[in-house]
């Protein structure tokens, strides 16, 4: 499963939903009242709680010395929060920026260079409106078994890729497939990552499924949204799904970041 137009490029970038026109972009915008609550617009029936303000559980990741990045599939916390990752970058729907900022949803985008392809700037208005980007390789090879410079090459290819695009170098990398090895944390650590994040838990077309452990949420579980198979639900369709699920099993949604 898997940055984004430079900084200039983004600053100097047209919204294309507002290039239609007003009309058109009605046609495009989510419907209902223009007094409706931004939940209720995006189809769940009550809003978000807060994360909490300070997390009780941080940093996993990059202590001083630790000589490879951890590889994790959850945050042990007792906060009854879990995580949104979305993969590839392939799915660019302008209408899901509009979620992501009207809900104030944390969302971290893992982005492969030959997937977005000219598609950055999308991933530059969501970073605007508070998504997180990080590192899913250039190509998105399987990278267990393939050899030290080919696997350094992938990730920190794809750092140097994001920093021109948006002058960060990611802190986290989710290999694709979620297939790694020892070779992978070495290259990993020495292009900057932190952390290899993995997913106790998948969206997919219709609900959840689980990697291991008992089938339902748990404290700090990181939460990936299947890349779209071109005929199911969309992004937007698959996050309301999950933030469904989320709230029925009582917890919300906190910014990976502030964990790891």
């Amino acid at each position: 499963m898997a940055a984004l137009t430079g900084l200039t490029g983004c600053a100097q970038s047209v919204d294309p939903i507002e290039r239609l026109g007003k009309k058109a972009a009605a046609r495009v915008r989510p419907p209902g009242p223009a007094g409706q609550a931004p939940y209720r617009r995006w189809g769940l029936t009550a809003p978000l709680a807060p994360a909490p303000a300070h997390p009780a559980a941080r940093s996993l990741a990059g202590s001083p010395g630790a000589s490879l990045p951890p590889v994790v599939d959850h945050v042990p916390t007792a906060d009854k929060v879990v995580f949104l990752t979305y993969d590839d970058g392939a799915e660019r729907d302008p209408r899901f920026v509009d979620m992501v900022r009207e809900l104030r949803l944390p969302v971290s985008m893992f982005l492969t260079d030959s997937v977005v392809g000219p598609g950055y700037g999308h991933f530059a208005r969501l970073r605007s409106v508070g998504a997180n980007i990080q590192n899913h390789t250039l190509d998105h090879p399987a990278l267990r078994g393939l050899p030290y410079a080919g696997q350094r090459a992938e990730i920190c290819g794809q750092q140097d890729k994001l920093r021109a695009r948006f002058g960060l170098r990611p802190r986290l990398f989710r290999p694709p497939y979620g297939t790694y090895d020892t070779t992978t944390r070495r290259a990993a650590a020495d292009c900057g990552i932190a952390a290899i994040v993995l997913w106790r838990a998948s969206m997919g077309p219709a609900d959840l499924t689980y990697t291991h452990g008992s089938p339902r949420l748990h404290p700090g579980d990181i939460i990936a949204v299947a890349p779209d198979g071109a005929t199911g639900p969309s992004m937007r369709e698959r996050t309301t799904r999950l933030l469904r699920r989320v709230q029925e099993q009582g917890f919300t949604v906190a910014r990976l970041e502030d964990y790891l």
